[in-house]
C-alpha cells in the first residue's frame, strides 16, 4: 500500500477559480480511489496563493515537512505550474523529496520524478512555466498602470477618505480631523509631536495605528491626496518571483492625476505646509538644528545602517538624568517593549533580531560620559605636535569667550517674541492680516526665537573650564596701563597651563569634544573610528562601555 498526498492550488479567489479549486480536490480523491495500491493520506490545498515563490505557501511547506517525516510516499499534482512556477524551486524540492524516497507525479505532464529522465523533462517544462509567470506579471502590471492613468484608485481607505471599488469618497468625520491637523501645524505653529500628543489626549483615534505619533502626523501632512491629487506607483515589485515590494525612488515612473477628487485642504495650504516641512528637512540633513545643542550632535554615524545617532535623556534610580546616544534607525524601529532596555546591555545580535526585540539597528546606546572619556584617552595618546595643538585650543577658547553676553536680555526678548506670536494669531483670527502675512511673520518669530534659544543653551552650559579661562582672559584684555609685563606673562602662562591640562586629559568636557571632534563612526558594538578636526586620517578605538566591563 502506497500512501499518497495530493497538492492543488489556485492563484486567485475569483468564482471561476474557486470552482476549479473544488474540482481539483474532487478529481484527486476519485483518482486515488480508482488506482490500485493507492491510499489517500491528505489533500494539501491552497487558494489565492501565487506559485512563483514557496515562502507564503503554508500548505505546501507543511506537505514538504510531512514528506520528510515519511508520512507518505507519493505526491500527486495536476501540473508543474500548480507545484511551482519557479524553476529553482521545482528542481530543489523534487530532489529533496526524492532524497527522502518521495516521488512527485505531475498528471497532465506525465512526469514521475522517480523516473531516470524526469529531471531533464521537469527542467524544460518548469522553465516554460516560469516564463509564463513572467509574461503574466508583465500583463498585470501593464493593465494596472492603464487603470491608474484612468483614475482608478489602488489602495485602501485613509483618514478622511473611503476607498471602494477603485473610487475615493470623502469621509466628513475623518476630514474634520485632517483639517485640524493642518490648522495646528500651519496656523498655530505646532510640531508633529505636539499635535500627536494633543489628539491622543482628546481621545481621537487614528485610522490604523494604535496611537498617534509624529510619523503618523507627518504622513498626513505629506499626503497629496488631501489637496485632491492622486499619485500612484509609490511602490513597485522588481522581481516577479519573490513579489517583494520596494519604495519607488524613481526606478519607475509615477502615475500622477491632478485634481482627481474633492480636496480636504486647499492646495495653497498644502503647498505652504510642504515648504515648511522641506525647510525643516534640509536643516536636519545639514545638521543645523542639532549642531550646537549637544557636543556630539550630527557627529556620530552608525557604520551598520548609515544613520546618525541622536541624543536621548535617561533617568537614573536616584532621579538624576544623563544623556545617551542611540542610532536613529534603532530609535524609529525599536519596539515599545524595548524602551526599558538597560543602556549598555550586551545582547547577542542574532538573539536580538531573532526574538524581535529590535526591528532596526542592533547597536545599543552609549552614554555621553563614556564618549567624553573615550575622546579624552585618545587625545592623550595622539601622536601630534603638542605646540600646534595648543595653538588650536587657544583659538577654541577665544571663540568660547566671544559668546554674546546678557542672558537677562535674551530671556526678556524670548518673552517678547512669545507675546508677539500671540498678537499675530489674534490678528489673523480677527482677519486683521491675511494668511500669507501671518505665516511669514510667524516664521520670522520662530527663527528669531530659535536663534536666541540656541544662544541661551550655550550660555547656560556648566562649563568650569571656559569660566576659568574667561576670568583669565578678561583680566588679560584689561587696559595695558593697569597691567605690567609680569602680570600679563602670568596670565598667558595660566592659559597655557589650562591648555596643557586639556592635552593630558585634565578638565576635559563636552565643549572641548564639540570643538575638536569631526565625527565618530561606530563600526561594531565595541569598535569606533574617531576623526579629529584638522587632523588627517582617523583612529580606531576598541572601547568597552562601563557597566559591562572596562577596557580600552
Amino acid at each position: 500500500m502506497i500512501y499518497v498526498a495530493a497538492y492543488c492550488r489556485v492563484s486567485t479567489e475569483r468564482e471561476d477559480q474557486t470552482n476549479s479549486f473544488e474540482s481539483q480536490q474532487r478529481y484527486f480523491r476519485e483518482y486515488i480511489r480508482r488506482t490500485d495500491g493507492f491510499e489517500l493520506y491528505q489533500i494539501y490545498a491552497e487558494e489565492g496563493i501565487s506559485g512563483t515563490s514557496t515562502k507564503k505557501r503554508k500548505a505546501f511547506n507543511r506537505m514538504i515537512e510531512d514528506a520528510r517525516e515519511g508520512k507518505f510516499q507519493m505526491i500527486l499534482t495536476k501540473e508543474i505550474s500548480r507545484f511551482a512556477r519557479n524553476t529553482l524551486d521545482s528542481i530543489y524540492y523534487t530532489r529533496e523529496l526524492k532524497r527522502h524516497g518521495v516521488g512527485v507525479f505531475f498528471l497532465n505532464d506525465n512526469i514521475n520524478t522517480l523516473d531516470p529522465d524526469a529531471e531533464l523533462r521537469l527542467t524544460i517544462l518548469s522553465s516554460i512555466a516560469q516564463e509564463e509567470s513572467r509574461r503574466t506579471s508583465e500583463r498585470v502590471k501593464w493593465g494596472q498602470k492603464r487603470r491608474m492613468e484612468q483614475g482608478v484608485v489602488f489602495g485602501s481607505s485613509m483618514l478622511g477618505y473611503d476607498v471602494q471599488n477603485g473610487q475615493i469618497y470623502r469621509n466628513e468625520e475623518g476630514a474634520k480631523v485632517v483639517c485640524r491637523i493642518y490648522d495646528k501645524f500651519l496656523l498655530e505653529g505646532k510640531g508633529t509631536y505636539v499635535i500627536a500628543k494633543e489628539l491622543q489626549e482628546e481621545g481621537i483615534l487614528p485610522l490604523r495605528a494604535k496611537r498617534w505619533s509624529s510619523s503618523v502626523i507627518l504622513r498626513i501632512l505629506r499626503n497629496e491626496k488631501y489637496c485632491g491629487d492622486l499619485v500612484q506607483k509609490k511602490t513597485y515589485t522588481p522581481d516577479y518571483l519573490t513579489h517583494e515590494k520596494r519604495y519607488n525612488y524613481g526606478e519607475e515612473e509615477y502615475v500622477i492625476v491632478q485634481n482627481h477628487h474633492a480636496p480636504i485642504v486647499d492646495r495653497e495650504v498644502f503647498n505652504q505646509v510642504q515648504v515648511i516641512l522641506d525647510s525643516r528637512a534640509k536643516k536636519i540633513a545639514s545638521k543645523e538644528r542639532e549642531s550646537s545643542r549637544y557636543a556630539f550632535s550630527g557627529k556620530i554615524l552608525c557604520g551598520r545602517c548609515g544613520k546618525y545617532y541622536i541624543a536621548r535623556a535617561r533617568i537614573r534610580k536616584d532621579g538624576s538624568t544623563y544623556l545617551v546616544w542611540r542610532c536613529y534607525h534603532r530609535e524609529t524601529d525599536v519596539e515599545e517593549s524595548n524602551e526599558n532596555e538597560k543602556v549598555g546591555d550586551n545582547i547577542d545580535e542574532n538573539k536580538r533580531v531573532g526574538n524581535g526585540i529590535d526591528k532596526g539597528c542592533i547597536f545599543s546606546c552609549i552614554k555621553n560620559e563614556e564618549l567624553v572619556e573615550m575622546i579624552k584617552k585618545i587625545t592623550i595618546q595622539l601622536p601630534i605636535d603638542k605646540k600646534k595643538f595648543m595653538v588650536q585650543m587657544m583659538e577654541l577658547l577665544k571663540r568660547c569667550l566671544d559668546r554674546e553676553e546678557g542672558s537677562k536680555e535674551i530671556q526678556d526678548r524670548l518673552v517678547e517674541i512669545e507675546e508677539e506670536q500671540k498678537r499675530l494669531l489674534h490678528a489673523y483670527r480677527k482677519s486683521y492680516i491675511t494668511e500669507a502675512e501671518f505665516v511669514a511673520a510667524r516664521e520670522e518669530c520662530r527663527q528669531e526665537e530659535e536663534r536666541y534659544k540656541s544662544i541661551s543653551r550655550r550660555d547656560s552650559k556648566d562649563n568650569a573650564l571656559v569660566s576659568e579661562v574667561e576670568i583669565t582672559l578678561d583680566m588679560a584684555k584689561a587696559d595695558n596701563n593697569n597691567l605690567n609685563d609680569k602680570v600679563m606673562e602670568e596670565r598667558v602662562e595660566s592659559i597655557k597651563g589650562i591648555l596643557q591640562d586639556i592635552i593630558y586629559g585634565v578638565g576635559f568636557n563636552d565643549t572641548v569634544c564639540q570643538e575638536i571632534v569631526e565625527r565618530i563612526v561606530r563600526i561594531a558594538l565595541d569598535t569606533y573610528d574617531v576623526y579629529y578636526k584638522g587632523l588627517p586620517g582617523g583612529w580606531r578605538v576598541y572601547w568597552v562601555e562601563e557597566g559591562r566591563k572596562t577596557g580600552y
